[in-house]
């Protein structure tokens, strides 16, 4: 069986490639996926997101003990359907601040990824309902859009947030990140946007473009140095064996994924490969290391009255919420819960700001909430450029087992300061009086916890990944780094990694619309096409957050 391209991976990237490569009815491609359908109708409906996220929609992975979180285990949701993340996560669509790109460019070696190179990207991929100006447009595959169903909890954080001078900002994808607001959404017609959705569906019919789904692919095949094909694991054992790529295998498994199905491979760190037991075939040092993730602390308080979608977890209202939907698709089940938030600074100095608030529309979102008589409210923070690295590394030979997850939270004692810093910022704007009338009093992490070892002691106890790591196949020329500027794999022919893993270093934001950025510009440098270019006027007229 042979194709033109094997993409391994059909998730946030892996669609949008699927879609693009296959745009050329001349070119031959296979899409595998290691999940199965989204046809649930929970992976439609934006709330469904918080049932999705464990079971079938998931690998079930967890961290090893987190030696700086008193060896805290975490649960790190990876997806495992088609569409990866964009299926099962809040649909937040960020993408970080300007000079996260041009960092990239001039302090990691990732050549032409400047903010100015990667914007006509993201705005290729967008479908926006409401921007169309220098930073949006309105004709790509993704739907973009405001939250249909905002509570006035929502308006009254913004106001809160101004009371400590911190503005409203209505764009943060435009001008700057800094200030409160309401996110843009990936959702159309109030139903999450996925890649699956956006770009795979629409083109699923194609002759040229075939998807196999519960495809596990257990290596890459090499010839020499260079990337032939792939062994697959079917249910189906017609469907199982070796597939061939005339042209490229594009890897988009994501950061913990792509990694670990490289060192599968036998292309990694040799002295890790040769402890687990595999045959080393391309001694590539950085494969699995620089692992980077936004680690989230959170406040709950109790509510005033039922000013947020708690209520709604009784059958009874969970049933209207349900038929509110299907009738005028209003109502908690088009909330993403998390729809409103912001960008602000723990350190003073930063360059852009550094803390990411995400309101939670209730208090069951968060495990460890005390009883409240009244529904709550939550508010997290995250840390968006942590200094630690971790790593992904394989537990043994068998390409079956769960892979050693250490993102190394808090090894640099500057995350855990700031993230302190973040964790009282958003105490304060809960306390602030523009919220009274809906907020009673603050139950995590408590009044009572006050000095920095007691929030301490809460964020170990408590702290949760934001589900956003990168960086663990990052773009570089130098000895660490896995792929080139054109996203190919060093050292190897035949073979480029084209997901989350090879950002050089986290945006300040979630890692969902930077990933499909990514894709759409390496469809672009795998099929040679000339990469669109700012003109210096419109180049000029941009302010860099």
């Amino acid at each position: 069986m042979k194709y033109d391209y094997i993409i391994i991976g059909g998730g946030s990237a892996g669609c949008v490639l699927a879609n693009r490569l296959s745009a050329d009815p001349a070119i031959n491609v296979l899409l595998l996926e290691a999940g199965g359908d989204d046809k649930h109708p929970l992976y439609s409906m934006p709330a469904g997101f918080a049932k999705m996220t464990k079971g079938r929609g998931s690998w079930g992975w967890d961290t090893v003990p987190q030696k700086h979180l008193n060896n805290r285990v975490l649960r790190f949701t990876q997806a495992k359907v088609i569409g990866g993340g964009s299926s099962v996560n809040a649909q937040i669509y960020t993408r970080g601040a300007a000079a996260d790109y041009d960092e990239w460019e001039t302090e990691c070696g990732a050549k032409g990824w400047s903010y100015s190179d990667v914007l006509p990207y993201f705005k290729r991929a967008e479908n926006n309902q409401r921007f169309a100006n220098k930073y949006h447009s309105y004709d790509g595959p993704l739907g973009v859009s405001n939250p249909i169903s905002p509570l006035p909890i929502c308006e009254a954080f913004f106001q809160a947030g101004q009371e400590l001078g911190i503005p409203f900002n209505p764009d943060f994808n435009g001008e700057k990140q800094d200030g409160l607001g309401y996110y843009q959404l990936t959702q159309l017609h109030a139903q999450r946007s996925s890649t699956s959705t956006a770009y795979l569906r629409p083109v699923q019919n194609r002759s040229n473009l075939t998807v196999l789904l519960n495809a596990f692919t257990k290596r890459i095949i090499l010839s020499g140095k260079k990337a032939i094909g792939v062994e697959v694991i079917h249910s189906d054992p017609s469907k199982s064996g070796i597939y061939n790529a005339e042209r490229e295998i594009i890897l988009s498994s994501g950061a913990i994924g792509s990694p670990k199905l490289l060192m599968q491979s036998g292309i990694g760190p040799a002295d890790h490969l040769r402890d687990v037991g595999i045959e080393v075939k391309h001694d590539l040092p950085g494969v699995g290391s620089n692992l980077q993730d936004h680690l989230d602390l959170f406040v709950i308080s109790e509510c005033t009255g039922n000013h947020t979608y708690d209520p709604y977890s009784s059958p009874f209202l969970a049933a209207w919420a349900g038929l509110q939907y299907l009738l005028l698709k209003k109502g908690p089940v088009a909330s993403s819960l998390f729809e409103t938030g912001g960008f602000w600074y723990a350190d003073e100095s930063a360059r852009s700001p550094d803390i990411q608030f995400h309101l939670g529309l209730g208090s069951g979102i968060e495990a460890g909430v005390a009883q409240m008589n009244n529904p709550g409210v939550t508010l997290n923070s995250a840390l968006l450029r942590p200094r630690s690295r971790g790593t992904v590394r394989l537990a043994n030979s068998n390409p079956s087992s769960a892979p050693l997850i250490d993102p190394n939270y808090w090894a640099d004692p500057y995350d855990r300061d700031m993230s302190i810093k973040g964790l009282r910022l958003a105490r304060e704007i809960m306390n602030q009086t523009a919220l009274k009338r809906f907020v009673l009093e603050e139950k995590l992490p408590g009044s009572s916890k006050v000095s920095d070892q007691q929030l301490f002691e809460y964020a170990c106890a408590n702290a949760k990944t934001d589900h956003h790591p990168v960086g663990t196949c990052r773009i570089g020329n130098d000895k660490d780094s896995v792929v080139s500027s054109d996203l190919k794999v060093h050292g190897i022919e035949g073979l480029r990694v084209v997901d989350a893993s090879v950002m050089p270093r986290v945006p300040s934001s979630n890692t969902n619309a930077p990933t499909i950025m990514i894709a759409e510009k390496a469809a672009d440098l795998i099929l040679g096409k000339t990469l669109p270019t700012m003109d210096k006027t419109h180049e000029d007229s941009l302010t860099f957050a």
